[in-house]
């Protein structure tokens, strides 16, 4: 009789072990690879002016103030669960149903924008319409790449998700690089670029889900959905918002040094890309976990191997950091750029510890932190208009709030007990 082989519970997680990080660090790669195609196009910053830089950065931030990451990480959600549970009629509904919803929401966007556009024009400091309007398509792209980026990430399709990374920054900066050379330099030249590759990447992503968005589709439960979808929003949503919001307010109160605080925020910021794809890959493998009931050990592991890549890259970041601000900027960047590059570099460190704890906590449906992080953003934002004297004491605004952001997270990990709160609980 032949003895079927079983695998031990600790081989089973060296495999599953193995094929995160085999998953993750191709994540990273794509996403390095992908983050430096969009960092170089602010090598076009020395090509164009000033001020068409710091409007550049500030519309970029604009449409990093979209809920893209929440959006993805829904979907990604829905779509982890939706397989875990076999669910795939329903699945098809709710993302036929989000295509649409979204264009209807950027419609009415555009309608309120236009309508305000001279106010917008005067209160950013903005020379050229074309500009904003660039900026209104790519928000566009901003609410339909998350679609695709999340049925690739919920279906643990890591390959093509790294590829669409990739393949979203040649056309970025390809684009943007003939755009400025064809238009003379202007931000929306630029805009334009990353408008055009994040077109082709989004129809590469939904071509590759086809099969999970396309077929049949029968009812769901809108309350149960609104349920998960709700939370999800807020938490990813606040979380967003501290890792963004000081441009914006930057652009208003230092106009003339916005292009200098941005592109100290452009080197900083590369560090979450640089770590994030660890708990890009974490997410759905805990929404599976949990929707099976299943023990999972990834939170610790992504959490260590982050703290380790995130110190190192500070670290770099503040030897290297002159350096790299004279070889990618103007000679006037200098100065300002490297007197704040390792304040903004530091409060990085503590919000991508906290970005592992928020995916894991929101992946498990532990939305009781999802008050506080709101209740976190909107602080945020009270002390910002408070606490503003010099980009600097800005930065230092950014590090508190990020450092209390992780505490807040790593208390309902470790610390808080109870049963999980639901959005259906207060209904």
């Amino acid at each position: 009789m032949l003895a079927e082989r079983v695998e031990s519970p600790a081989a089973t997680a060296d495999t599953h072990r193995a094929a995160f990080f085999k998953q993750s660090t191709w994540l990273m790669v794509a996403t390095i690879a992908g983050g430096a195609m969009m960092w170089g196009v602010h090598f076009l910053s020395k090509s164009i002016p000033e001020q068409e830089y710091g409007t550049l950065v500030t519309l970029l931030t604009l449409t990093i103030l979209i809920p893209s990451i929440p959006l993805q990480m829904v979907y990604a959600q829905q779509t982890a669960a939706g397989l875990a549970r076999d669910e795939r009629r329903q699945l098809a509904g709710k993302i036929r149903m989000a295509w649409i919803a979204s264009f209807a929401v950027w419609l009415v966007g555009v309608l309120a924008v236009l309508g305000m556009q001279d106010i917008i024009l005067r209160r950013l400091s903005i020379a050229n319409p074309a500009a904003l309007w660039m900026t209104l398509l790519l928000a566009l792209g901003s609410l339909w790449l998350p679609l695709s980026s999340g049925l690739l990430q919920g279906s643990q399709n890591f390959r093509w998700l790294g590829l669409t990374v990739l393949l979203n920054g040649v056309g970025r900066l390809s684009f943007a690089a003939v755009w400025v050379l064809a238009f003379q330099g202007q931000a929306a030249s630029i805009l334009a670029g990353a408008v055009l590759g994040m077109a082709g990447v989004i129809g590469l992503g939904m071509w590759q889900t086809r099969e999970v968005w396309t077929g049949p589709s029968e009812p769901f439960d809108w309350r149960g959905l609104l349920g998960q979808i709700i939370p999800l929003l807020l938490g990813f949503g606040a979380t967003l918002f501290v890792f963004s919001a000081d441009t914006v307010f930057v652009k208003m109160w230092f106009p003339d040094e916005t292009a200098f605080y941005g592109a100290a925020g452009t080197l900083s910021r590369a560090l979450i890309w640089l770590v994030g794809p660890l708990a890009t890959v974490m997410f759905p493998k805990v929404v599976h976990s949990t929707t099976k009931s299943e023990k999972t050990n990834l939170v610790g592991i992504t959490l260590g191997a982050t703290g380790a890549l995130a110190g190192l890259a500070a670290g770099g970041l503040w030897l290297l950091g002159p350096w790299v601000v004279e070889l990618v900027f103007k000679p006037t960047y200098v100065e300002v750029t490297t007197a704040i590059l390792p304040w903004y570099a530091g409060a990085m460190v503590p919000l991508s510890l906290a970005n592992v704890l928020v995916n894991n906590l929101l992946a498990k449906s532990d939305f009781r932190v999802v008050p506080w992080l709101v209740a976190l953003a909107l602080a945020y934002a009270l002390a910002l208009t408070q606490f503003h004297a010099s980009l600097v004491q800005v930065l230092q605004t950014l590090g508190v709030a990020c450092s209390v952001l992780f505490l807040i997270c790593a208390w309902f990990t470790w610390g808080a007990k109870g049963q999980k709160w639901k959005m259906e609980d207060s209904c």
